[in-house]
């Protein structure tokens, strides 16, 4: 299994990071999460013109990964894996790439600024419409919940899901990776007792850890690309959660108390990584889902 980027997919990769790292991404989730999503709509926008709400129907699961790890390590707010991931296999027939869309599972991310609602009842795909609005984990992550109207004609359900729980699987390895690298920094600058607090043996095995499961989790998201079935899926959801939630809690160990407030940084991938951990299948449905794959191959 060949897991190395060809030109095109690493070219892609530094379009998509070079985008965002221009982008005040930071600045748009709280934004976001405030209410006001003009500066988050303009970088969907953008996000759009580079191909991103077009990879799920036309390139591969790589690319998806790619650009759903760019989300994640710059917190890029929007319901990209609904709009971007889950629906455009859900609804092969629609073009979704010049518009927003959400669907509830069972609530639907950021309802008030999608262009269409929709909502799996029974196993069908039905439109829907957002109700009352509900304070989720991540701010920037908006849950609204739904009245379903009419069932719509729909594509393949399972393959759909599949696909948006390997996108998030891919944003919390991004989310991840962003963590690390921050916390590295910070403990390169942070002084303590006259020292740099990174000198510290203990610090560097935490960090190192991070690095380890990160390092675990990428072959499992990017194999699972090459490969898509619901064992590669959960198995990559399952480690990919796991090393962001390593990296979330180092993280926040290394920065001390100023990790825990809202105005620095390092909140928005705490409250995000946490959203994704029970976003598309909780720990234990991928964990259940993995175990009846592996008995029934037995």
């Amino acid at each position: 299994m060949k897991f190395t980027l060809t030109d095109e997919q690493a070219g892609f990769a530094r379009s998509i990071d070079d985008l965002l790292s221009r982008a005040d991404t930071v600045a748009a989730n709280r934004a976001w999460a405030a209410g006001d999503h003009e500066p988050g709509l303009k970088l969907w926008s953008r996000l759009a013109d580079l191909g991103v709400t077009s990879l799920a129907t036309e390139a591969s699961p790589v690319e998806v990964c790619i650009a759903f790890e760019a989300i994640g390590r710059h917190a890029a707010p929007g319901p990209w894996i609904e709009s971007a991931a889950y629906l455009p296999l859900a609804l092969p027939g629609v073009d979704l790439t010049e518009s927003r869309a959400t669907v509830a599972m069972p609530y639907a991310v950021d309802a008030d600024i999608a262009d269409s609602v929709y909502a799996v009842v029974d196993g069908q795909l039905h439109s829907a419409q957002a109700t009352d609005s509900s304070p989720g984990i991540d701010p920037s992550r908006r849950l609204f919940a739904v009245s379903a109207g009419d069932r719509v004609d729909h594509g393949d359900l399972d393959a759909a899901f599949d696909l948006a729980a390997l996108a998030t699987a891919a944003e919390l390895l991004g989310a991840g990776e962003r963590v690390l690298a921050d916390s590295v920094a910070y403990v390169k600058q942070r002084t303590q007792f006259g020292r740099a607090i990174g000198s510290y043996q203990a610090i560097k095995h935490q960090l190192a850890n991070v690095r380890i499961a990160l390092d675990f989790a990428r072959p499992l998201v990017f194999g699972a690309a090459l490969e898509v079935t619901p064992r590669s899926v959960s198995a990559a959801k399952l480690q990919a959660a796991d090393a962001a939630n390593l990296a979330a809690r180092v993280g926040l160990q290394v920065h001390g108390a100023i990790g825990y407030t809202e105005e620095h940084d390092l909140s928005r991938w705490l409250l995000r990584t946490r959203a994704l951990q029970s976003a598309w299948g909780t720990t234990a449905y991928h964990r259940e889902r993995l175990l009846a794959d592996l008995l029934a191959a037995r």
